[in-house]
């Protein structure tokens, strides 16, 4: 079976066969997107074309379902599109459910608007049906899916691909130049960046979105529910219909951690498209001198949640950006500022993931870490505070406790505080592997977007990857140091802990 890490196959490769591409299809994939997860064949006999949605949780700009409805077209089949949600993945929570049913129930909504089948299915308890996904794809002639390295997508896709009959195609959604160009992991933002610059024009060129030419029929529909309710009489959620607190009874019935409550925050395609428009008009302006001022909590555009569950895809965002830049009086700095974060940073951190198998360890991080860390492991740390001081924001620091408490409350921390948090915990904690383990504890737990390879990025970042060696200091060793009692020098440090604690300076 070939590994995620090592594809680097264009879409034609991957679908060859009986049935080739159209060219159109070639030309708008522009370069390779799809990986061929285990080289079986077509089932001759398939009934529908399965796309099975795990981390683009939208129907628009979703390369994985135009592939999958382009094929089903050329081959006379409906597509089924099945969702599914279980209570079984690290720090499943009231807020991480909730915020995947709300972006679902959009999804349901702009599926009834299309006439697409689509369905979710949610396991409540550990020890409900596990083989819904089996039963279906036992059906299908091909099933598409979702590349995507982290959140354990990577590791459910490449167990099915060796269970099924038939063959599993993974399709990347998330990078606007997608990942497959790049065949290694690039070492920094300056080898990416050019790579990136050279093809974005192309890639963010509009691709003309197509509907199944075979709907479902009334006897599949049923025949379908049969299929999902034969091993212990699951249902699919009828999500489009279901008001706010119809979610939270659902959320209340899972086995899942209910200490993590959901944040006001909404998930959904719908809440995304507005807090992308919102950050046009009142933060794209100004957004290369005020991205990383904290105080008002405006310089950024918040989009992290809902581009981490493909509620909203890059490339429209980016787009969005160009086409309002005049009209809401950015500037060139402004917008070019904003691509970088949105294409460079982000998708560094999807090629870091995508290419490295152990992407999280430190193990994986460059030569001069490991030498620097070994020199220092035993360094006397300033102060030690145990994990529940950390999760409860209650050490001696008062910028990193409001760091702590807007991750706590909000799910999200502002891009320059959360440096910050992630790099004062290398200070606190026995050696690098604690502080790796409890910032990938913390983060995953309580931030939206915990478990993206932005949010691996930005951990690995503090422990040294994609920079170079910074002197060498008691503790840091190498490792760039950044200390909170500098960061007055940055941004507004007052005003920002009274943001994020609701609290008015004296």
């Amino acid at each position: 079976m070939m590994d995620v890490s090592d594809f680097s196959l264009p879409f034609g490769c991957a679908d060859a066969g009986a049935h080739a591409l159209d060219s159109d299809f070639v030309r708008d994939q522009l370069v390779p997107r799809t990986v061929d997860l285990n080289g079986k064949t077509y089932r001759p006999d398939g009934e529908y074309v399965l796309y099975w949605m795990q981390s683009t949780h939208r129907l628009d700009e979703n390369w994985g379902l135009r592939a999958a409805i382009r094929t089903a077209n050329r081959v006379n089949l409906p597509v089924v599109v099945h969702q599914g949600l279980d209570p079984t993945y690290p720090h499943a929570s009231d807020r991480h459910h909730t915020f995947i049913l709300q972006g679902a129930r959009d999804t349901a909504r702009h599926a009834g608007q299309l006439g697409l089948h689509y369905q979710f299915v949610l396991r409540r308890r550990r020890d409900d049906d596990r083989r819904v996904l089996d039963r279906l794809a036992a059906r299908a002639y091909v099933v598409f899916t979702d590349l995507f390295p982290t959140a354990g997508v990577r590791e459910r896709t490449e167990r099915l691909a060796e269970r099924v009959h038939c063959r599993v195609l993974a399709v990347d959604s998330v990078c606007t130049v997608p990942s497959g160009t790049f065949t290694k992991p690039e070492f920094a933002a300056r080898t990416i960046r050019p790579k990136i610059a050279k093809l974005l024009n192309v890639a963010l060129e509009p691709v003309r979105d197509e509907l199944p030419r075979v709907a479902l029929t009334d006897t599949l529909r049923a025949s379908l529910r049969d299929t999902i309710a034969a091993g212990g009489g699951l249902v699919p959620l009828p999500l489009a219909g279901m008001s706010d607190e119809e979610i939270a009874h659902e959320v209340a019935q899972c086995e899942i951690d209910h200490a993590v409550p959901a944040v006001s925050q909404r998930g959904g395609s719908v809440a995304a498209l507005e807090r992308c428009v919102q950050f046009m008009r009142g933060g794209l302006p100004h957004y290369d001198e005020q991205r990383n001022e904290a105080g008002n909590g405006e310089g950024t555009s918040r989009l992290s949640p809902y581009l981490h569950y493909g509620q909203i895809a890059s490339g429209r965002v980016l787009r969005e950006a160009r086409a309002r830049r005049g009209d809401v009086g950015a500037s060139d700095a402004d917008l070019e500022a904003f691509v970088q974060q949105v294409t460079t940073w982000r998708e560094l951190s999807f090629n870091w993931c995508v290419r490295t198998r152990h992407f999280d360890r430190l193990s994986s991080l460059p030569d001069w870490v490991q030498r620097t860390m070994a020199e220092h492991v035993n360094d006397p740390r300033p102060q030690r505070y145990p994990l529940e001081d950390l999760e409860s924001a209650t050490t001696g620091d008062r910028l990193w406790n409001a760091s702590q408490h807007e991750l706590v409350s909000q799910g999200i921390i502002h891009n320059y505080p959360r440096m910050l948090w992630g790099k004062t915990i290398l200070l606190w904690t026995e050696n690098y592997e604690q502080a790796r383990t409890w910032m990938f504890h913390l983060n995953d737990k309580y931030a939206l977007d915990g478990r993206d390879p932005n949010s691996v990025g930005g951990i690995m970042w503090c422990l040294g990857l994609w920079d170079r060696p910074w002197g060498n200091k008691p503790v840091w060793g190498g490792i760039r140091p950044m200390v909170t009692h500098r960061a007055k020098l940055k941004f507004d440090v007052e005003g920002y802990i009274a943001r994020v604690r609701g609290t008015r300076l004296i």
